[in-house]
């Protein structure tokens, strides 16, 4: 995840950045179940409305939660699906919140979230809950698959701010919703949304079968200019208004140069001090996943590639293994090919979102075809550019995990 404000606040308030000490634990990404009351097309868990076997049983569930405590991960996300969906939801929540997590979050599709329900969630004390919207009204529906789910996740945004919940808004675009940006900002504005995310599209689950809907990279391009410019009026102005994004590690890259043409060159220095202790992508380092049935993986989105069961051992010796995956993703520099190999900002962006690549190529280490930087913006000369070339991935390979090293 990249924090836009809180590097927008380095230039007007600048800090010591501060690095890393110690063995980096993960902010936990727990996906509780696969069923969901929504159909949304870009689903990379592909839910349903049903319940699915093997998902782990409420003992199991328990012991996970005690794991990821004595861990001391730095923040658990509860996911799904849609998680106010799993059977025992409320038990798990109570529970998370009993063992004192430093930050406990929802990420849900809001529908959920009623009149009936939401002082027992105020309650929890969840520090965040996002609610997912792809568009206004019955754009939204039609990414969602279900008709009435935008007033029904905007009641129950309504619903959080009334009980003082912090609550943000997500958004994934596509080239089918990217021109409701504005709009979306403007609802965030509207609806006193203390943050807004912008999802980059993943390929995986049924995000891999509409890759072909990803924004050009123009109309990237054009999606980050506007959150920039929004941001930084908010920034400016002393709004409490959080901008984030995820998914695109190019994105402060992008920033860093938007930075470049406007401030002195010890400021820029300033920001890049502090972006290259973020370090950009983390998935296997700062960032884990557990998926429905137990399963533990780098990220949510690599789902092909398991590193253990939590069933069979738990969490936290699974994240200290020596999993040879986790061990190149924890690689700085990543071994890294084509425009990413030679791009002159790898420490900021620590070669982007690697499963794009994995699903695009084959080779989790080969360039990200997201990043919408040019070659110029990267520090790569035009003559290089034939020998950065990278071979296309023909048909899909279940080969062992081997493969990617």
């Amino acid at each position: 995840m990249f924090r836009l404000t809180q590097y927008m606040h380095q230039i007007l308030a600048p800090t010591p950045p501060r690095g890393r000490s110690g063995p980096v634990k993960p902010v936990v990404i727990w996906n509780l179940t696969r069923s969901c009351n929504l159909k949304c097309r870009h689903c990379y868990t592909v839910s349903a409305d049903r319940p699915f076997p093997g998902e782990l049983s409420h003992d199991q569930a328990m012991s996970v939660l005690r794991d990821l405590s004595d861990f001391r991960i730095p923040a658990l996300i509860l996911s799904g699906g849609e998680p106010m969906s799993r059977f025992d939801f409320w038990d798990l929540a109570a529970e998370a919140r009993r063992l004192n997590f430093r930050h406990l979050s929802l990420s849900t599709n809001g529908t959920k979230i009623n009149a009936e329900n939401i002082d027992r969630l105020a309650d929890l004390g969840f520090d965040y809950v996002g609610i997912s919207l792809d568009g206004i009204g019955a754009v939204n529906d039609w990414f969602r698959g279900v008709d009435g789910a935008f007033d029904q996740a905007l009641a129950g945004v309504r619903a959080c701010k009334a009980r003082g919940v912090k609550v943000g808004l997500r958004f994934t675009i596509t080239d089918g919703n990217a021109h409701h940006l504005p709009a979306m900002l403007d609802l965030c504005r509207a609806e006193g949304v203390d943050k807004f995310y912008l999802s980059h599209l993943v390929y995986a689950g049924r995000g891999d079968k509409h890759r072909g809907e990803d924004t050009a990279h123009d109309h990237t391009r054009r999606a980050m200019d506007l959150l920039i410019d929004r941001a930084w009026r908010a920034v400016t102005s002393g709004e409490a208004f959080e901008v984030v994004t995820g998914n695109n590690d190019a994105d402060a890259v992008y920033f860093l140069r938007w930075a470049e043409a406007r401030f002195p060159a010890n400021i820029v220095a300033h920001l890049r001090d502090h972006l290259e202790a973020w370090g950009g992508n983390s998935s296997g380092l700062g960032v884990g996943n557990i998926d429905p049935q137990g399963r533990v993986h780098p990220d949510t989105y690599w789902s092909d590639y398991t590193l253990g069961s939590v069933k069979d051992r738990a969490f936290s010796e699974i994240w200290t293994g020596d999993d040879p995956i986790l061990a190149t993703l924890r690689t700085r520099p990543r071994p890294l090919k084509g425009r990413c190999g030679a791009c002159a900002y790898q420490a900021v962006c620590g070669g982007n979102t690697r499963i794009r690549a994995l699903q695009l190529t084959g080779d989790p280490w080969a360039e990200d075809p997201a990043c919408y930087l040019t070659a110029r913006e990267i520090g790569v000369a035009d003559a290089d550019l034939d020998r950065l070339s990278v071979t296309p991935f023909r048909g899909k390979s279940h080969d062992p995990a081997h493969r990617f090293l």
